[in-house]
């Protein structure tokens, strides 16, 4: 074929150079070839998907360079299996990463455009929902960025969660349409679709060699078809891959059945398949809903098990060497079906025995537990698990079985600890343990905090501990400072880069040269300068999406996160009817104005939860409109809660809420976000709180509340939260006030589901903590009033965070459980690219270098 057939034979640096005009002439080109538009007809969608298509050209040619790299060494690459990845906004962070944020502006300057007009068409991909996703997302921006190989291996969510609205107090769902003006980072793969089979029946043979064999007859078939985003880390040259699955039907229109004049019925194998990946964590409080999600854990993980199977085969390696070739990481319980999938393909499909399919499997896997909560380890039914995935079922009673054989042998199966350690919960309703497989069939079981993993082994997993300590890792949780600091925060950024230089974005480590600025009396002026500038920002955005008008000057006291009755939102919304209280009973009364910040979705199915939204937004209400407190407390709930507003809240928070009961959180990552950012923490010594508070220093913490142990030993001797109540007169005022319906219009019976439960039961000790919170909430306040002191804590915060950066995580799972090693990607140029293209031209397909990705 002749040479100019290339695709990329011509050189043509308008879709490769990063310099402002090749820039500028390659986003008209866009606008005139992808998008067919005249420049004056083209509107704010069009010029978006121009600019994200001339951004994603400069990333493809590093995209195939990774590919042809990662071919060609032989290199582990890291599988990285989550059900969500909160990834945000793609465009703004890209450009960052490219280096390019600068040329970029300055080119659409020159065709009268605003950056930041296009930057907020991007409609926010719906993967995700809260810290694990967000984690996940953290982590493949470090892989990127330490130049590690690996994919990301998710669900394409066709309308992600939902979208949250507030309507009269109420959290309300509405579907996320993130896709309804299409993806234009993602590239459809549809030559690497995969067929997952569901339901059905085994039959048990031998096979003319005499083997035992067992057949797998599906009910039903669905294809998994790949959607691949490049993930580009900071300014080096490797991008790596998230390779998300769409359910498609293996027949999607059956023409007999139209022709027969049943028009929905020709159309219902398609409808039944997509429903597979159509939205994340659907209902499951009913059989339906349960069904439906295993289906969907299930689906994505045996798509991208075959995935794996294929790039192997493309690297000319035995499927025996899969553990050679991958480290899978479990992030948490959703897709440790995995251990099972891969037995399955082993020693049915590819006819490895038994012992050596499993040697390969335990070498491959490790799994991340997120949670301390017994209830959020995952069961199925084992009824609901053998109608769906009968021959999974078989292999699991098969590991079950020689588990426990081992636990008999070596002696830990005395007592009820081998039916407790059974992958089999037979204590009720029979049904599987999916934490129980993952612990049996993984190498390495890590937490993701000091806290956690020392809670995990002696609570949660602590029969498997007893078998396999060396099993057991600690790695606490990071986020990463591009998106969260460098990008979210470009006032701060642009300070700290003058006093220290920009080393800090790759290695945060170097921001404690910012602790000698700390008594530089202009240096923490520019400090409050410019976070006053981001709160004058969030104001306006508060104003914009919930009406409340609030001082830029008042103390932002902030808690964003999923709504759980473990986080304690009600602790935090019982201190500020507390100050209610006050007010209203001394006019006179000494309060640090405040505005209070709440964000953060609830499950669909936790009605607990949605209450709890109900009863911040009703206690707004009434603060926001009573004129003898609504300039001293404000009171907001933004809807919604997303990585983008996240962008906006996390530099402009003063107080971060993190007060979830000790022992309860596994580590999570707000806390070290806001600390990234200038704001100082009120907290627990719970999850990562207690490595924050030791890294940043305790005079920088305002940590209150019972400890784990005090909780356990609280609990031991009977906790009786009524005795609170009827010792503190200001707890019993507040529950009263609640209790009369005063913040219900009268209605004294809509939050006596939270009221009441706190008096009986308070599974979360509320009451137990309240003294102490509030008497920390008062510390806080009287160090607010001293700016210059506040900015002398807020200083050594940001610079004593760099433990917390995602980089640091990535390297210690690449040196204790991954074994994984940096691989530099060296940029194809032009001529090179020519070459490259030209001599895959001529070979066969299944071998394109690209494919390694």
């Amino acid at each position: 074929m002749a040479a100019n057939t290339s695709p990329v034979a011509a050189t043509d640096n308008t879709r490769t150079s990063l310099a402002r005009t090749p820039i500028r002439r390659a986003f008209l080109d866009h606008v005139f070839y992808t998008q067919a538009k005249l420049p004056g007809l083209a509107n704010q969608n069009d010029l978006f998907q121009a600019l994200a298509h001339t951004v994603r050209d400069r990333m493809v040619q590093r995209w195939i360079s990774t590919g042809e790299k990662h071919l060609s060494t032989p290199a582990r690459t890291v599988a990285y299996l989550s059900a969500e990845f909160l990834l945000g906004p793609h465009l703004g962070n890209n450009l960052l990463n490219l280096g390019i944020q600068d040329e970029v502006r300055e080119a659409m300057r020159e065709l009268g455009l605003d950056l930041d007009m296009l930057l907020a068409q991007e409609a926010e991909p719906g993967l995700g929902n809260g810290g694990l996703g967000r984690l996940a997302a953290c982590f493949m921006d470090s892989l990127a960025t330490l130049e590690i190989p690996a994919i990301g291996y998710g669900i394409r969510y066709e309308y992600g969660i939902f979208q949250q609205s507030i309507i009269d107090g109420m959290q309300v769902e509405n579907t996320d349409t993130w896709l309804r003006n299409g993806n234009p980072w993602e590239i459809q793969r549809s030559d690497w679709a995969v067929e997952v089979k569901l339901g059905g029946h085994t039959e048990h043979y031998t096979d003319d060699r005499g083997h035992y064999r067992v057949r797998w007859v599906p009910g039903k078939s669905v294809m998994g078809v790949p959607f691949d985003s490049p993930i580009l880390g900071y300014r080096v040259n490797t991008v790596n891959t998230l390779r998300l699955w769409r359910a498609e039907a293996t027949e999607a229109f059956d023409f007999d059945v139209f022709n027969r004049g049943d028009y929905l019925g020709a159309v219902n194998r398609k409808v039944t398949s997509e429903n597979l990946t159509k939205v994340l964590y659907p209902n499951d409080e009913t059989y339906q809903g349960k069904a439906l999600r295993l289906e969907q854990q299930y689906f994505f993980v045996a798509c991208s098990l075959q995935d794996m199977l294929r790039i192997l085969e493309l690297h000319q390696m035995p499927v025996t060497c899969f553990h050679e070739q991958f480290a899978v990481q479990l992030n948490d319980t959703h897709p440790a079906i995995g251990i099972a999938e891969l037995m399955r393909l082993l020693v049915d499909e590819h006819l490895v025995p038994w012992d050596t399919a499993w040697h390969v499997t335990r070498h491959a896997f490790a799994y991340t537990n997120h949670t301390l909560l017994p209830e959020a380890l995952e069961c199925w039914p084992l009824e609901l698990f053998e109608t769906i995935l009968p021959r999974h079922l078989e292999i699991i009673y098969e590991i079950n079985t020689r588990f426990l054989e081992e636990v008999r042998i070596r002696d830990y199966g005395h007592g009820d600890r081998a039916a407790r350690l059974s992958l089999i919960d037979e204590s009720g309703p029979r049904a599987v343990r999916m934490a129980h497989l993952a612990c049996v069939g993984s190498h390495t079981i890590n937490g993701v905090a000091d806290l956690h993993a020392k809670l995990m082994r002696e609570d949660v997993l602590r029969d498997f501990n007893a078998i396999w300590p060396e099993k057991f890792e600690s790695i606490t949780n990071g986020v990463t400072p591009r998106r969260w600091l460098a990008l979210s925060n470009p006032r701060l950024a642009r300070l700290m880069t003058d006093a220290i230089g920009d080393g800090w974005v790759t290695d945060l480590e170097q921001t404690r040269a910012l602790e000698i600025h700390a008594d530089d009396a202009g240096f923490r002026e520019r400090w409050h300068a410019a976070h006053q500038a981001n709160k004058a920002d969030l104001a306006v955005l508060i104003r914009q999406q919930t009406g409340v008008v609030v001082d830029p000057a008042s103390m932002f006291d902030v808690m964003v996160k999923r709504i759980h009755e473990y986080k304690r939102q009600h602790l935090a919304v019982l201190h500020i009817i507390a100050l209610y209280h006050r007010i209203k009973s001394d006019p006179h009364a000494e309060i640090v104005p405040r505005t209070f910040l709440f964000a953060g979705k609830a499950a669909p199915g936790y009605h607990y939860a949605k209450l709890m939204i109900r009863f911040i937004t009703s206690v707004a209400d009434v603060i926001n409109r009573d004129p003898q407190v609504r300039d001293r407390l404000k009171v907001a709930f933004l809807p919604n809660f997303n990585v983008g507003f996240g962008q906006r809240i996390y530099p402009a928070g003063d107080l971060s809420e993190q007060i979830s009961l000790a022992g309860k959180e596994a580590s999570g990552t707000g806390n070290m976000k806001f600390a990234m950012n200038g704001a100082l923490n009120i907290g627990t010594l719970d999850g990562a709180n207690i490595e924050l508070r030791d890294a940043i220093g305790a005079e920088q913490f305002f940590a209150f509340g019972l400890t784990a142990a005090e909780v356990a030993a609280l609990r031991a001797d009977g906790y009786r939260p009524a005795a609170y109540y009827a010792r503190n007169p200001e707890l019993r005022a507040v529950i009263d006030l609640v209790q009369q319906g005063f913040f219900s219009k009268g209605d004294p019976t809509l939050f006596e589901p939270i009221a009441g439960n706190l008096l009986q039961h308070d599974p979360y000790l509320l009451l137990a903590d309240f003294d102490s919170y509030v008497a920390a909430q008062a510390q806080t306040s009287a160090a607010f009033l001293d700016q210059a002191a506040w900015q002398r804590m807020s200083i050594p915060s940001v610079a004593r965070s760099g433990y917390f950066s995602s980089d640091r995580a990535i390297r210690e799972y690449c040196a204790r459980i991954w074994h994984v090693k940096p691989v530099p990607v060296p940029l194809l140029r032009d001529a090179e690219q020519s070459a490259t293209a030209q001599r895959e031209w001529g070979r066969p397909r299944a071998m394109a270098p690209s494919d390694a990705a």
